[in-house]
């Protein structure tokens, strides 16, 4: 199953849509955190956990989504989000807190929430993973249709919370994917040092369902990967769990001095980066020209500046809207 030229346009720009979209957020957020970094300052106080780098795990497997099926994500959700189709300017406004978010504000970044196309995030690890078993049971049960899909990182895979989740999955047969990014860091700890398997999708045997390994970051190869765990789950097959070698191209988290990783590493991975290698691919496969790249770029950008002037126009929520949607 591959891309045709409709879908891999689509992909590239959506990983456009993200990388800008993350570049405008890392900007702002460091405003008012030099010359001494303090998270509680500037306009966006907090953590914030970028996904520069691993875009393609959220095209490859949302190109074959619908508004239907639901979709749970990681503590580093944007480029999920914008794949599944999260109002960018809401989104972009619930990450400065502000009452036009779609929370309110409440949620900020790493909890993201969007009944519109069903998606949602958590700052929990693995925490997403029964909720995505929760939605996929309750399409079984009702006969609706839709697939649920779960992304995690490589370090989740060491949690309670993923066995149980793929075990149940197994059992009951239920329509749902679970999507390992694996950037090789969980933190400041490598995969090598933390996991005893050297690929997480081996695991999918002892769950009895199929597992696939994804290498090289390669949008379309997710995207094949995906169509066919997408597809089973959709035809009654059961649960498929997928692993995607990625990378993120910032720190774990705004602020990181990143002094875990080897020399050359971080260099070298911005001589893969994803969208450059989207670009040369359409520009060998389809005759993509310049200026046809120059115009969808000068597109997308419009669409994020938008987001983000949105965002910052809008008011924050009064203190006592604290108390409000509050359960008691």
């Amino acid at each position: 199953m591959k891309p045709n030229k409709e879908q891999q346009l689509w992909m590239y720009e959506h990983m456009l849509i993200s990388r800008y979209f993350e570049e405008c957020i890392e900007k702002i957020y460091m405003e008012g955190k030099s010359p001494a970094f303090n998270m509680a300052n500037g306009p966006i106080p907090g953590e914030m956990h970028l996904s520069n780098g691993q875009e393609p795990c959220a095209v490859g497997v949302c190109a074959h989504l619908t508004v239907q099926d639901v979709v749970t994500s990681t503590h580093r959700p944007h480029h999920v989000a914008i794949s599944k189709g999260v109002d960018l300017k809401k989104m972009a406004a619930e990450i400065f807190g502000k009452k036009t978010g779609l929370s309110g504000g409440r949620g900020g970044h790493m909890h993201i929430f969007d009944a519109e196309v069903n998606f949602s995030c958590s700052g929990i690890i693995a925490e997403g993973m029964g909720p995505a078993v929760g939605a996929a049971l309750s399409r079984q049960l009702s006969g609706r249709p839709g697939v649920a899909v779960s992304f995690i990182g490589e370090g989740a895979v060491n949690q309670g919370a993923f066995h149980e989740a793929l075990n149940l999955a197994s059992i009951w047969k239920l329509p749902v994917v679970f999507v390992i990014e694996d950037n090789a860091w969980g933190i400041s700890v490598s995969k090598a040092d933390s996991t005893a398997v050297l690929k997480n999708d081996v695991r999918a045997a002892a769950y009895d369902m199929p597992g696939y390994h994804v290498s090289n970051n390669d949008p379309n190869a997710v995207f094949s990967a995906a169509g066919r765990a997408i597809q089973n789950a959709r035809d009654g097959g059961g649960p498929s769990l997928i692993e995607i070698e990625t990378y993120r191209l910032a720190g774990h988290f705004m602020g990181d001095a990143e002094g875990y990783r080897p020399d050359g590493e971080k260099e070298a991975l911005f001589t893969k980066d994803p969208i450059h290698r989207m670009k040369s691919q359409l520009t060998e496969l389809f005759n993509w020209t310049e200026s046809e790249d120059v115009a969808l770029v000068e597109k997308t950008r419009l669409q994020v500046d938008e987001a983000i002037q949105f965002a910052r126009d809008s008011e924050y929520p009064s203190p006592e809207e604290a108390l409000e949607k509050v359960f008691v």
